[in-house]
């Protein structure tokens, strides 16, 4: 486990933004299971997950809470989910989630209860919350040989 505290967003954002440009150069679908209260950064987590993968700037990166996935182009895919309204794992076939898992896809998904609950094993976990004086806590959980190495090469 990795833990690290910014005080403002553009350091969370250079978080994301480190660990999208280790993910770049991976051969496989890389994911992240994003948990925290409302909030606490995870949509600006993956602001700077985006511009890791090499999403262009000219992207707007929002929390997908009422499309349930964002995909944006980049060096990698960013597939950008947010389960909050889902309420079975039946709905996961309907919003076609295997059909985005690629070897050419990083995927974020905010809310992963309902995924994690079938079994699916993400790459990472990222806690995010808050302490007594606003200060962001992530804690970085890698799963699995893919996510242990990609947070062993990256300087956080």
């Amino acid at each position: 486990m990795i833990r690290v505290v910014t005080a403002e967003a553009r350091e969370t954002m250079d978080i994301g933004r480190k660990i999208g440009e280790a993910a770049r150069s991976l051969t496989a679908c890389f994911s992240i299971a994003l948990t925290g209260d409302l909030g606490t950064g995870k949509t600006c987590f993956v602001q700077g997950l985006a511009r890791g993968v090499g999403v262009k700037k000219g992207y707007y990166i929002t929390s997908p809470t009422f499309n349930i996935i964002n995909e944006y182009p980049g060096e990698k895919r960013l597939c950008h989910l947010d389960l909050y309204r889902l309420s079975e794992a039946d709905e996961l076939d309907y919003i076609g989630f295997e059909d985005i898992l690629g070897d050419d896809a990083v995927v974020a998904v905010e809310w992963p209860d309902l995924l994690a609950e079938t079994g699916f094993e993400f790459d990472i976990e990222i806690r995010l919350e808050f302490d007594k004086d606003f200060n962001r806590i992530i804690s970085l959980f890698p799963s699995g040989q893919q996510g242990s190495n990609l947070l062993s090469n990256v300087s956080l």
